[in-house]
């Protein structure tokens, strides 16, 4: 079974085109890495106006119980480093994420 999860993200000014470019130029390990923990269907928009990042993405029912070991993976933790100088990030390098509650959907 897969679920949409959606939550936001924040860019630091000034740095969209950079953000832009390095995720053209996204890891082949990383989208791997995804896919092997049920990630799939991933797209991230942006507000230009308030540098905020909306993210959704497939889910599977094994996602939740692996989402601790992504954030243990090496190459997950790379990633972070990576973009660590575009985006707000918690003290592991992780990006700030605000998980967001779906009140509409229409198939």
């Amino acid at each position: 079974m897969t679920d949409k999860v959606a939550f936001t993200m924040k860019l630091k000014p000034n740095r969209i085109d950079e953000y832009k470019q390095r995720h053209d130029e996204i890891w082949p390990e990383l989208v791997a890495l995804l896919h092997e923990n049920g990630i799939s269907d991933y797209s991230i928009f942006l507000d230009e106006q308030s540098l905020t990042l909306f993210a959704v993405q497939k889910v599977s029912s094994t996602t939740i119980s692996s989402n601790d070991k992504l954030h243990e993976n090496e190459i997950m933790q790379r990633w972070w480093a990576h973009m660590a100088d575009l985006m707000e990030t918690n003290e592991d390098q992780s990006p700030v994420t605000h998980a967001l509650r779906l009140v509409f959907h229409m198939d």
